[in-house]
C-alpha cells in the first residue's frame, strides 16, 4: 500500500501532524519504534500554556487549545479546562506580570490580574507569605500526557489512520515520485512524502545531519506526591521562577532590567529550576521541574540517573509556596527533549519529499498541534 504521507514518530509532534494530514483526506501511517509512546510525550507536566511563549508561538499554542477542545467534544483526551496562573513572590514579578497582562490585552488573550487576596482565597494552601499577585489565563488546559496520547492514536485510528508500533524505521531512500520506508522487520513501505519527528533519534535515519546540527538535549527531572485526599489544586500553577524563565516575559520592558540582577550562582541557575505544580487525576500533585543541558554528541553525560539534591532543592522551594497535606513522594522521573540552539524548532529537507522537524523543545505539548497545522499547509501547498 502506497501512502501520501507517513509520519516517523508517535508522539505529540509527529501525532498532529499525522491528525492535520488526515483531516485534509491524505493517506496517512504512523509509524512509533515503541508499544506506545515513551520519551518526552509522556514525560511532562501536561500543562498546555500559550500564556508562556513568545508572540511566535503563542499563536500556534492558542490554535492548539481549540484543535485540543474539539477533539475532545467529540472523544475524551483527558482535557480538563482548569486554567493557569503565574504567582508573583516579590514587586519585580508582580511588574512583569502586570506588563504581560498589557501584552495580552493588545494580543486579545483574555489574561486576569489577581490580587493577593484573591489568590489566597483560590488556592487553598497557598503561602500568603509567598504570592504578592496572579495572573490568571482562563483558557488554558491541563491534560494527562501518559494517557492523552494513546486516546489520541486510537481516536485517530477510527477515522481511518494506520498506525505501526514496535516499528523500527532503518533508512528512507527516494525513489521515482515516492519514498521508500525501510522497516527493521523487512517491510518496506512507500509514501510520497515522509515527515520524521522522532526526537533525536533521527541519528538512525540521517547520522552526519544529526551529529552536524545545532541540536542540545535537556534532562528535566519531575516527582509526583501521593494522593491529597479531598486537598484540590485548580489548574496549572506557575510561579515566580517561571516567571523568570519563560519565553513570554522576555517581551515585557521591565525584564532585561530585573533578569541582570539576578544571581548567577544560584541552584536555580545552576540546575535550570522553576517550580511548577499540576494536580493529576488520581489527586497525587505533580512538582517539578529542573534543566540540565548537553550538546547532542555529548548526551550520555547527562546519564540515567535521578540527582536527589535536585529533588531535594524542588521539594524544598515547594513547601515555600504551598502547604500541602502530604509532600510524600509516589514517583520521580525525568524526561529528555530536544531543541535547537539557533531556532525555535529544528527543520530539515531531504531531496524534497524527506522532512525532518524536531527540536521543538519545551513547548512540544502547547505548540505542536498548531504548529503542525501550519507545517502541513506548507509541506503539501494546502
Amino acid at each position: 500500500m502506497k501512502y501520501d504521507l507517513v509520519v516517523i514518530g508517535g508522539g505529540v509532534l509527529g501525532t498532529f501532524h499525522a491528525y492535520h494530514a488526515l483531516k485534509k483526506g491524505l493517506r496517512v501511517a504512523l509509524l512509533e519504534k515503541d508499544v506506545v509512546p515513551q520519551s518526552a510525550t509522556v514525560r511532562n507536566f501536561g500543562q498546555v500554556v500559550p500564556s508562556g511563549m513568545n508572540t511566535k508561538w503563542q499563536a500556534y499554542g492558542r490554535k492548539s487549545l481549540q484543535i485540543y477542545k474539539k477533539i475532545h467534544s467529540k472523544y475524551d483526551i483527558t482535557v480538563r479546562q482548569e486554567g493557569s496562573i503565574y504567582l508573583a513572590s516579590n514587586e519585580e514579578e508582580s511588574q512583569l506580570l502586570e506588563e504581560l497582562h498589557n501584552i495580552n490585552r493588545d494580543n486579545a488573550y483574555t489574561s486576569i490580574l489577581f490580587t493577593k487576596k484573591e489568590c489566597l482565597k483560590r488556592y487553598p494552601g497557598l503561602n500568603e507569605n509567598y504570592v504578592r499577585s496572579g495572573l490568571f489565563f482562563p483558557d488554558e488546559i491541563i491534560i494527562e500526557p501518559r494517557t492523552m496520547i494513546v486516546k489520541l492514536h486510537k481516536y485517530l485510528i477510527n477515522k481511518g489512520m494506520d498506525i505501526f508500533y514496535n516499528t523500527k524505521v532503518l533508512e528512507c531512500n527516494t525513489l521515482v515520485g515516492s519514498v521508500g520506508i525501510q522497516i527493521a522487520d523487512g517491510r518496506l513501505l512507500m509514501s510520497s512524502k515522509v515527515i520524521i519527528c522522532n526526537g533525536n533519534d533521527f541519528k538512525t535515519l540521517y547520522p552526519k545531519l544529526f551529529a552536524s546540527s545545532d541540536l542540545e538535549i535537556s534532562k528535566l527531572q519531575m516527582m509526583k506526591t501521593k494522593p491529597q485526599g479531598n486537598y484540590k489544586i485548580a489548574g496549572s500553577i506557575l510561579t515566580g521562577l517561571s516567571i523568570r524563565r519563560y519565553e513570554a516575559f522576555a517581551e515585557c520592558p521591565s525584564y532585561i532590567n530585573i533578569k541582570s540582577k539576578e544571581s548567577i550562582d544560584s541552584p536555580e541557575k545552576k540546575w535550570g529550576v522553576h517550580i511548577l505544580f499540576k494536580q493529576a487525576k488520581d489527586g497525587g500533585v505533580i512538582l517539578g521541574d529542573s534543566h540540565e543541558y548537553a550538546d547532542v554528541e555529548n548526551s550520555e553525560q547527562l546519564g540515567f540517573d535521578l540527582n536527589m539534591d535536585i529533588d531535594n532543592f524542588i521539594i524544598e522551594k515547594s513547601k515555600e509556596i504551598f502547604n500541602l497535606p502530604t509532600y510524600e513522594i509516589e514517583h520521580r522521573w525525568y524526561g529528555m527533549y530536544s531543541q535547537s540552539k539557533n531556532s525555535d524548532i529544528f527543520e530539515a529537507t531531504i531531496d524534497r519529499n524527506i522532512h525532518i522537524i524536531t527540536g521543538i523543545g519545551g513547548k512540544g505539548m502547547t505548540g505542536s498541534p498548531g504548529f503542525a497545522k501550519h507545517n502541513i499547509n506548507q509541506i503539501f501547498n494546502f
